[in-house]
């Protein structure tokens, strides 16, 4: 028996893991010499294709020059490559960019910085506000601001209070609206965090792009900051580089990880407007930022990134989000009436839809049944309790893609409810 503990696993329940033994393009290798289409792009990191030619080149080449160094006192080309690139491609007025190592660590460091911004100033706010269902990180400070249940009812005394507002249900979304100007009405908000667009571990609920200009519009008129949590959403995922540019809004504080460096290695970045990093700078050194890894701004991960930022310069992506796209829509327009299924959603390259089962949520029975059948199909898609999606690499083709969604109509026969 393995002595590894493995993240989101019941091993009373879970057969012995495979061991992959290779990558290429949207597939992984196992030991037995199977290969298995990655449809959810290894939780969602893997942007372009395993293994890119240009990003592993890239982390070669930087290998043979550097390895990690204190970023605290030096800097390297690479790290100052990927901000300038970063901030070229980003909202206008995100000026700074901050680097650590995971989507939890960079919005960790978002609420911080929202927090160390009021507090400098003179005039404290501590409140922050979230969205129901929204999930983003398991350190303490993010699953504070998740949702709460399962995920987190362990570790409840150790977690801060936040207020939350409704997820804007279609419909109802003025609701959703009111409650976040009542909260920021007050004067005590700091900070509004969402999930641009697509609430991922939540369940893959969408919302438009009109109300995301919405909460910009509050925020703004009350002084409180909007931190747009793009850890899943950017790089492509909803069908533009990053969800904020189909609202037209620029948030105060952006974080970015997993597809940063093409899913190749962990790097993440919080990047702010020059109010927010003003506010920390100072002769007063208690007024300083007070925030690190070990890893900070890691030279291998950066060049990585910067290689990243080449693709997206160079190559047609967004011609192959595109494809993607139209490939979804074709495919859940088979499943539209289906009484197997409801729920059907897509934003850019995520699709999503439920299947119809006497129980929902993440710890619904039919999970890990979907999973097993999926897996003895060699298709790497991981259900959300009865929340199927997927979300695959850019280079995934029309064949691979048909063997997904074909399964999961196999999947509705055997497992979900009779039609």
């Amino acid at each position: 028996m393995t002595a590894i503990w493995h993240p989101f696993t019941q091993h009373q329940l879970e057969p012995a893991f495979k061991k992959i033994v290779r990558t290429e393009g949207a597939y992984l290798f196992d030991q037995d010499g199977r290969s298995v289409l990655d449809a959810i792009s290894s939780w969602w990191v893997i942007t372009h294709e395993h293994r890119h030619p240009r990003i592993t080149r890239a982390i070669h080449d930087a290998v043979e020059q550097l390895d990690q160094l204190i970023f605290a006192e030096y800097s390297h080309e690479a790290a100052e490559a990927l901000a300038r690139g970063l901030i070229d491609l980003a909202s206008p007025g995100l000026a700074h960019v901050f680097f650590s190592d995971s989507g939890s660590t960079s919005v960790e460091v978002a609420l911080k910085m929202a927090l160390g911004m009021f507090h400098n100033r003179g005039t404290p706010r501590s409140r922050i506000v979230v969205m129901e269902h929204s999930y983003h990180g398991d350190t303490i400070g993010t699953m504070s601001i998740g949702a709460r249940g399962v995920f987190n009812s362990a570790y409840e005394p150790l977690l801060f209070d936040v207020a939350s507002i409704s997820f804007p249900v279609a419909g109802r979304e003025q609701q959703t609206l009111d409650e976040l100007e009542a909260f920021c009405r007050r004067g005590e908000v700091a900070a509004f965090i969402v999930e641009p667009l697509v609430l991922g571990a939540g369940g893959m609920k969408m919302y438009p792009p009109h109300l995301l200009t919405e909460f910009r519009r509050i925020t703004a008129q009350y002084g409180t900051l909007l931190i747009a949590d793009e850890v899943m959403t950017g790089w492509g995922r909803t069908g533009t580089l990053l969800a904020c540019e189909q609202a037209g809004i620029s948030p105060d504080i952006l974080c970015l990880s997993k597809g940063i460096t093409g899913g190749a290695l962990p790097l993440a970045v919080t990047l702010c407007t020059p109010e927010i990093f003003d506010a920390h700078l100072s002769d007063d050194r208690g007024r300083m930022f007070f925030h690190s890894s070990s890893y900070t701004a890691n030279p291998i991960a950066c060049a990585a990134a910067v290689a990243n930022l080449e693709v997206w310069r160079e190559e047609p992506v967004m011609s192959r989000i595109a494809a993607i796209e139209a490939m979804h829509r074709e495919w859940l327009a088979k499943f539209r009436f289906d009484p197997r299924f409801t729920g059907l959603r897509q934003q850019g390259t995520i699709a999503a839809l439920d299947l119809a089962t006497g129980t929902n949520g993440y710890l619904s029975e039919v999970g890990p049944r979907l999973r097993t059948f999926f897996r003895e199909r060699d298709l790497l898609i991981r259900p959300l309790g009865n929340v199927i999606y997927l979300m695959p690499p850019y280079c995934v083709g029309e064949r691979d893609l048909r063997r997904a969604y074909e399964a999961i109509d196999e999947a509705a026969d055997l497992i979900g409810l009779p039609a």
